[in-house]
């Protein structure tokens, strides 16, 4: 009997940098890719079962965290199990035989118009900016729409047979976005491992460097420490911290235990092999 192929969600559509970190993680013809449309939505897929993983953005270097990803591992039981780092490159895209000094409007999503904003200034001072809900989106927009660009990825280009006229147009070079794997299950460990969990302290004076001392006294790295109101309570907080190690390590598994001790709640959302840029 042939193996089913593995079910892959992913925030779509086709053509964004979500279908290309997906494609980066499983790089396999045996995997099915399931575009969503929305982070929420992959995170139903994958909850339902119609779904093996999830990929979600959770993370960029210049905008930061993804709130609705961070706020959604609030009310799941899913785990993360993998992380990819991409490196984002925009792109401006136009029909066939369009000239720059034709633009009029300019199609991206929001986060993409934030991170070009030196080169449209400069090189298409009077063209119009008109918000989109994806990259992949503004492209297939221009099969409609006159005298018009799209910022996209070079996917997104070939997939609506369209012309990049300039590439690596983001205002920073050193440019990624993170996301999660996410599934039922995080991952064994494999020597070179993260952790991620969410946490809320007592509110009491030093409670927050009780916890962060937890690790400090085991020399345990923290790559991440942020917090985050909790919905519904105001002035309330939790935080989310990412840590080098397995949380089945002797060191880790000290750690947690204490800082269990220390506060309101500690949630594990998976210990997974650390991302190959």
């Amino acid at each position: 009997m042939a193996l089913q192929p593995l079910t892959v969600a992913y925030l779509g559509p086709s053509g964004t940098f979500s279908e290309q970190a997906t494609l980066k993680h499983f790089d396999s013809p045996d995997v099915a890719l399931l575009p969503c449309r929305s982070i929420s939505d992959v995170f139903g897929q994958v909850e339902d079962g119609r779904a093996d993983f999830g990929v979600v953005p959770v993370e960029n270097s210049l905008d930061g965290s993804i709130r609705v990803t961070l706020d959604l591992f609030l009310s799941t039981d899913l785990r993360v199990c993998g992380e990819v780092d991409l490196r984002v490159c925009h792109n401006i895209i136009v029909r066939v035989g369009t000239k720059r000094d034709r633009i009029e409007v300019v199609l991206s999503h929001p986060q993409a118009f934030a991170q070009c904003r030196r080169y449209l200034k400069r090189e298409l001072p009077n063209a119009k900016m008109r918000e989109v809900s994806s990259t992949a989106k503004a492209v297939e927009l221009l099969k409609v729409t006159e005298n018009a660009a799209a910022i996209g990825t070079e996917v997104a280009a070939k997939k609506a047979r369209m012309v990049v006229l300039a590439t690596h147009i983001e205002d920073y070079a050193n440019n990624f976005t993170r996301f999660f794997v996410i599934s039922s299950q995080d991952a064994p460990p494999s020597g070179r491992d993260k952790t991620s969990l969410i946490f809320s302290v007592k509110d009491v004076p030093g409670a927050l460097f009780r916890i962060l001392e937890s690790f400090a006294v085991r020399e345990i790295n923290l790559t991440k420490v942020e917090s985050r109101p909790l919905r519904g309570n105001p002035w309330n907080y939790v935080f989310f911290l990412d840590f080098e190690g397995h949380r089945t390590d002797k060191v880790s598994r000290e750690a947690l235990e204490e800082i269990r001790e220390r506060c309101y709640f500690v949630k594990v959302l998976g210990s997974y092999p650390r991302a190959i840029l």
